[in-house]
Parts: C-alpha cells; structure tokens; sequence
C-alpha cells in the first residue's frame, strides 16, 4: 500500500509538522496500526478508510503517536485531507468520523485547507507548584483543556520567553493528561502572527511538537477574549515551525492552514 509523509501548516518542505498517511480498504488490528506509527517515527501517524455513502462522514479517520492513539489530532488530519485531494481520492469537502466525532476538512481556492473542530474548554486554575521549575520558567496563568483534549495552557511573559524555552520533559508528564501548550503575545503583530506557542507532550512520546492544530482549539478562544478579535494567527515556535489561522465560532474553531507531500513510497508488510 502506499504512505506518504506529508509536512503539515506549512507551505514548504521539511518545516511545520510532519505526518504518516495511509489509506486502507478498512482498519487493520491496533496492534499493527501501532507498529507502523512506530516506525513511521513521527508525531502522528494518520489512517483512513471510505465509509459507504450516505452516512454522517465520508471517511474513518484514527491517529497514532509512535506511543499511543490519540483523541484528536490537527496536523495529521490536514496532511490526510491534502492527500485525498491531490491523490483525486476525494473531491470538495471531506468528513472524517474520529473519536472526537464528525471533523469537516474543507480545501479552498488558494490551496489551503480548513479544519472544523470543536473548540477546547478553558477552565482557569493554579500554576501547578514545580511547573515552573519544569518548564524553566514562571507562567503568569493556567488553564485546563478538559478531558477529551487533556493539555495544560500555560501563559508566558512575552515571546521572547517562548522562544528561549529548554523545558525538563519528562518532569512536565507530571503536570497534564497529554501535555503543555506553553503561550504569549506576539512581540510584534505586524510580521504576519498574533501569538506564539510551542507544545510538549511527553505523556503520547512526542517532547515537542512541531506544529498542533489540536492546541490552536485552545489557544483561539484563549486569545481571542485577550485581544478582541475572532480571526487570529498563531505561530508555533518550535525548530521547524509553521502558522496556524484560527477563526473561533463559538463551540467550533477553524484552523486554516497548507500542507505539502515530501515522501511517498510502498509499505511491503
């Protein structure tokens, strides 16, 4: 079967968030979808199969860590979508039923493809007593995702903190579910972004991410209410990096962004 490596909020090779992509004709056993995450290597692996017409969604769709399966997963999903389109395996619009219901990837004129997902609870709560001590850095505020997403959102001073984070990770697996979305203000709006973020999740084996859709269905109401604005662009600053627009709907966030295929080979087992 074919897989391909597609680069993820971004519209060059080998920068925003690299991810596996296969098509099947159904979902092996978890076990084997597992091994290939593994050795795909990747923050997320994604699978997918048709549904027969009719139905709520058009595709299944299931993430994997080179750890575990996940609930959600932004970038993989925006690699998947890109590959349905421009392998012709889907055409418009494309629903894909996950563990976190129905997700609508939609392409647009410019080549960039829009994700509908739920937006992330945020509930306020203490600076965990050792987070700083863990992330290497003093947070100003904490927020919770909730369950379903399971993050920890932490305010940092300004950007320049952001950028020069050198966190203990395995001490961070401590403070949340899946892990912590580290944040602040863009130091300077007019160089095209709004926020800053970057992402560690050693609790699902990825320290950091390189670039997390999912984070952005927290960080768009979170900066959202800050700012005054329902439209707003992220950028995640991890090594490789990538931009995430966001537009915030209520319970629905958009996350707008490219992606681009890198490698594209045959999976002999």
């Amino acid at each position: 079967m074919r897989i391909r490596i597609v680069d993820a909020f971004t519209d060059r090779p080998f920068a925003g968030n690299p991810a596996g992509v296969l098509l099947l004709d159904s979902f092996p056993d978890d076990a084997w979808l597992q091994n290939v995450a593994v050795e795909v290597n990747h923050a997320e692996t994604a699978f997918a199969h048709r549904l027969p017409g009719g139905g709520d969604a058009d595709w299944a769709l299931r993430w994997f860590t080179p750890a575990a399966e996940v609930n959600m997963c932004g970038h993989a999903t925006l690699a998947t979508a890109h590959v349905l389109h421009t392998t012709g395996a889907h055409e418009g619009p494309v629903r894909f039923a996950t563990r976190s219901g129905v997700l609508i990837a939609t392409p647009g004129e410019d080549g960039s493809i829009t994700l509908d997902f739920p937006t992330a609870p945020l509930t306020r709560t203490e600076v965990p007593d050792g987070v700083a001590v863990a992330l290497g850095t003093e947070p100003l505020s904490a927020f919770d995702t909730g369950p379903n997403v399971g993050d920890l959102v932490l305010e940092l001073a300004d950007e320049k903190t952001v950028h020069a984070l050198d966190p203990d990770h395995k001490a961070l697996g401590a403070f949340s579910e899946r892990g912590i979305i580290a944040t602040a203000r863009a130091a300077d709006p007019s160089r095209g972004y709004d926020f800053v973020s970057r992402c560690f999740f050693p609790n699902v084996g990825i320290d950091e991410d390189p670039v997390t859709g999912s984070a952005h269905t927290a960080l768009a109401p979170f900066w959202a209410e800050r700012l005054g604005r329902t439209e707003l662009t992220g950028l995640q600053a991890s090594p490789r990096s990538g931009r995430v627009r966001t537009e915030l709907r209520g319970d629905r966030t958009l996350l707008t962004g490219r992606a681009i295929t890198t490698i594209e080979g045959e999976l002999l087992v």
